[in-house]
Parts: C-alpha cells; structure tokens; sequence
C-alpha cells in the first residue's frame, strides 16, 4: 500500500469536527480553513468516503505548488506522476478556482491543466493517438491560492452528503452533513432521548438514528473511487465488511421527530421508510409550543424556521417565545438550537450557555447550546 496525501474537505466551522472524525478513524491529521489534510494509503480512502459524517468530500492531492504563468502551470502539472492515478481509458474533466491568484481566469486555467495531463499520459502509455475517456471517472480539480496551485482528483463522486436515501425535501433542507454535526456537538450518547421539534423531511432525526446504531453514512450509496484500478474491489469490500461488523442494529434508541405541517411529516416518515430506520423514529405532527415529556437527561436539537422571508419574521419571534416557555421546565434537558435570528436569546427568554458559529448554506447562523446543570445518575453497574 502506498502514501497518499488525502483532503477531506469542510464547511466552514466544521473543521474541527472533520478532523475529530478522521483522528476516529485512525489517521493523524492536520486542520486548516476549509479542509483536514491527512497521509493514509488506499483503503484509508473507502474507510473515510464509508464513514465522515460531517465531511464534504475527499480528495487525493497531485500536486501542490507556485504557478504564476500559464507556462509554469503547464510544466509543473505535466510533472506530476498521473500515470500513476489514471488509466488510458479514464475520464478527466478538469473543475478550477482562482482566489487572489495572478491567474485569475478559471477556464484558461482548466484548459492549460488538462492539455498537461494529456501530454504527459501520452509519454506514459507511450500513445501519440487522442484517449477515449470512456472508462472510471477521475475529476480533476486545479485550485488556486494566492499562487498557489493545488491540483487534486475527487475521490467521492457525488459530495458525501448525498447518503443515497432522501426521496423528497421540504422547501430548505439542512444538508446532512451539517445535521450531523449539530447532534455531534451535542456528545448525545443514544442511551438519553433525542428530540428534533422541527424536523422538515427528517434529516436530524435520520443522522441521529446513523449515529446512535453507528451506522456509517455511506453504507447505502456508491463513489467515484470504487471504480480505480489501482484501489482494487478487494479494500472497498474489506471497508464495507467493517462498516457491517461495526454497526449496532440492536441499540435502542428513543428519538422523537415532530413538525408543525403534516406534509412534511409524511415526507420525513418516506426519507426515513427508505433509508430503513422507520422503525427507530418516532414521527408526529405538534406544534413547538405544545411539547412536554416526563423524560430526563434529554437532548433537543432544532433547525427552526429564521423568519428571513417576508410577513414570516413576526410569527417566527412568537414561535420563539412559546418554544422557550415549553422548554422552561426541562432542567435535566440540554437544548441546541440553529438560527440566524439575531435577538433568538431574548425572544426564547434566556442567554445561551454558548454559541457557536456555523454557515447553513450561505446563510450566517449561530448554534445556541443550553446545556443543563444537573448531571444524569451514574450507572451503577
């Protein structure tokens, strides 16, 4: 097995969380703005495709250096072993960026790597002929930097918060990656209860269930990388044997998933009947203000409506206010809400223990943690 360097990409403020998940795995791993970088071998790149809840993608970095001329990004791209990673066959579009770089235009750029690639593919298959790109797709990516060009191939395919179950959405859903590290901040452990009050088409409940039953999130989709030569079906089926070994299907869980609009229970009850944890999840149709339990030690994650659209904002304060009244008694109950409402504190009527920035899609949001003061009983036993 062979060095790679690996990215595991990341939204903003996801990073650290990103990085816990690949240490959890077993990969010593460095974290920066956008993305945890990691050295693994081959089957590292199925087990984190397999299992990164929070991660947008993963990438195998080619190449990384200075290019301030088309003539140098040429000659240092051509440099790189892509004989090594492509097949005479492979399919290789090239995908750019440009982000304070004297290269500016995307295209040109796009252009001048694949025209690189080509060149140097034709002296390793030793060809003069052009290639049929009709094989495994390897998306090429040239990113640059202040300079700096980072040339990777996506090992994902589909971005990996695709799962490969949700059938129908409701008109702003929380991707899953997101989801799932709004209940990873939590440190929900599947013994307590879970409550979502507004959960749309069922995306936290969903992470929530894959989470307390360790079930990997890839479990039901495919990758681009499943197709590579050079990975071989050997570590894909070696990796999906462990995702099998260490699931947990007998773990009880007690999650509880309401909505206030009956069509978006239905649809998140679809979601949920397709993915197979149906039975794991407790639907039902309630308004936030009507919510009570004689439960304890709870956890209650919530994505409610911003009120940002127009005539929604006054209705939305006062959904705040009842939220915060319902939740008022639930002592033993930590409450994590996702908003970019600015005075959410006041309207629900008390401070947050701590906040916790975080992008919904491009939308400025902060996570408001109520965490509570009384400590579950130690289990005895």
């Amino acid at each position: 097995m062979k060095k790679l360097s690996l990215i595991a990409t990341s939204a903003m403020g996801l990073e650290a969380i990103v990085g816990k998940e690949v240490k959890d795995l077993g990969y010593d791993c460095k974290i920066e703005n956008g993305k945890v970088t990691f050295e693994a071998d081959e089957l590292a790149i199925c087990r984190s495709n397999l299992w990164l809840r929070t991660a947008d993608r993963i990438k195998i970095k080619v190449g990384e250096f200075h290019a301030r001329t088309f003539d140098e990004l040429f000659e240092k791209t051509k440099a790189l072993n892509w004989g090594d990673y492509l097949p005479e066959n492979a399919e290789f579009p090239v995908i750019g960026k440009s982000v304070k770089s004297t290269l500016a235009s995307v295209p040109d750029c796009q252009g001048i790597v694949k025209k690189a690639v080509v060149e140097k593919l034709k002296t390793h298959y030793k060809t003069t002929g052009w290639f049929s790109e009709n094989g495994p797709l390897y998306r090429i990516e040239v990113a640059l930097l202040k300079d700096i060009a980072t040339i990777t191939i996506d090992a994902s395919g589909t971005g990996l918060h695709k799962r490969g179950f949700r059938i129908n959405q409701g008109g702003a859903p929380i991707k899953e990656t997101l989801a799932a590290a709004l209940i990873l901040l939590t440190r929900w452990t599947p013994d307590r209860p879970f409550v979502d009050p507004f959960c749309g088409s069922g995306t936290i409940p969903m992470e929530a269930a894959l989470i307390g039953q360790n079930i990997a999130p890839g479990f039901n989709r495919e990758f681009a990388s499943e197709n590579w030569h050079w990975i071989g079906k050997d570590k894909w089926d070696l990796a999906r044997q462990e995702v099998e070994e260490k699931a947990n299907y007998d773990q009880p869980l007690d999650i509880q998933a309401s909505d206030i609009d009956h069509r978006m229970i239905s649809i998140a009850e679809a979601n949920a009947e397709e993915a197979g944890l149906r039975d794991l999840i407790n639907f039902k149709q309630m308004q936030v203000k009507d919510f009570t339990t004689t439960k304890e030690f709870g956890v209650i994650v919530g994505n409610p409506p911003y009120g940002e659209r127009l005539g929604e904002k006054r209705a939305v304060e006062q959904m705040y206010k009842e939220m915060g009244q319902a939740f008022a008694p639930l002592d033993t109950w930590s409450i994590y809400m996702l908003t970019s409402h600015e005075g959410f504190e006041e309207l629900y009527g008390k401070p947050a223990t701590k906040k916790r920035k975080l992008f919904n899609g491009f939308i400025k949001t902060d996570f408001y943690q109520y965490w509570s003061n009384v400590r579950p009983p130690r289990n005895k036993d």
